[in-house]
């Protein structure tokens, strides 16, 4: 069963067609980075109007690449949440357009679970295959959840952050060192070159598996408004090891206390070379990464997704609406 997936939940225009949920037949992304960049952050309205402008041409090139025609798709899934809503209502109008208009059913994907089901696109002669039960640590700009997966759409969360979640703490501190945007990446970046000098704090909220980075990022900003920050690069270098030393910590943690098979690894931050390496390393439990590209926001996993939710008879009708705060479980 081929699969259209679209993907328009903040600032990527994406499609992609993926056959049994594995297999990537095309993967196509219009980033707006560039055009945010000049604001020092996302602004929706800007978001949606260039979602507009670019959702046509990327589906078509999605099709084009995969030498798919309309006949050999199953089905069409959607990001239906969370994310900005002029951003949603983009590519979730053009998923039900595109039904009606040939037929297809339609599916509407929770944003965070479709992050999870990247890690289904690996090549499994290199990597295995996802094992339940598992635990999924999905890591992003506006999100930092643990949760146990039991089966294919069975999820129970052990914990969510309190504040801020890792992208935005690594994007605010990026603006409080003056590195730019997008945060995380420029963070990463910096970091090569420093040392991890600095004594910044870690919240473990013993006792739960919560998170919380707001108070590592005002201890940064405390340093710097002191003006004992005297190297950029060491103090990225040092709010990474925090932000990263917590991440890795808690989650192998999680996942002994419930004596699951396997780690997965998700969101936007998985693509952090750091937090990679030092989960890796840490957890006695098999850890599975998407690529790179897997990790930000894409359509490959919104479709590989859906191919699950149409197997388990989960399609929706074309009164589907967008859910902007939309939970996991």
């Amino acid at each position: 069963m081929k699969i259209l997936g679209i993907e328009t939940s903040c600032d990527e225009t994406a499609a992609a067609v993926v056959e049994d949920g594995d297999k990537i037949l095309s993967n196509q992304i219009a980033s707006q980075v560039e055009i945010h960049a000049r604001y020092g952050g996302i602004v929706p309205e800007v978001a949606s109007r260039q979602h507009i402008l670019s959702i046509i041409p990327i589906i078509e090139q999605a099709m084009t690449e995969a030498k798919a025609d309309w006949d050999d798709l199953g089905g069409i899934a959607v990001t239906m949440g969370p994310g900005l809503a002029g951003s949603l209502l983009v590519g979730v109008n053009m998923a039900k357009s595109v039904a009606l208009a040939r037929g297809l059913p339609v599916t509407g994907v929770n944003h965070l679970e479709g992050h999870i089901y990247a890690n289904w696109l690996t090549d499994h002669s290199v990597k295995p295959a996802p094992t339940f039960p598992l635990v999924c640590l999905i890591v992003s700009g506006g999100h930092s959840d643990l949760v146990v997966m039991k089966r294919h759409g069975d999820y129970v969360v052990l914990g969510r952050t309190r504040d801020d979640a890792a992208g935005e703490a690594f994007d605010k501190a990026a603006r409080i060192l003056g590195l730019g945007y997008p945060g995380g990446p420029a963070i990463e970046k910096a970091a090569k070159d420093g040392t991890t000098s600095l004594q910044l704090p870690r919240a473990w909220l013993k006792g739960t598996s919560d998170f919380s980075f707001s108070g590592v990022k005002t201890a940064l900003l405390r340093l710097v408004e002191r003006g004992e920050v005297s190297s950029p690069a060491d103090a990225a270098a040092s709010f990474q090891e925090a932000v990263v030393d917590t991440l890795v910590t808690k989650t192998v943690a999680a996942a002994t206390e419930h004596r699951v098979k396997q780690i997965l690894l998700a969101g936007g931050v998985a693509s952090n070379k750091r937090l990679r390496s030092w989960l890796v390393k840490d957890s006695p439990i098999p850890v599975l990464i998407p690529e790179p590209v897997l990790c930000t926001d894409n359509a490959a996993m919104i479709a590989a997704c859906g191919y699950y939710r149409f197997k388990a008879g989960k399609a929706d009708g074309l009164d589907l609406d967008v859910i902007p705060g939309l939970k996991l479980a």
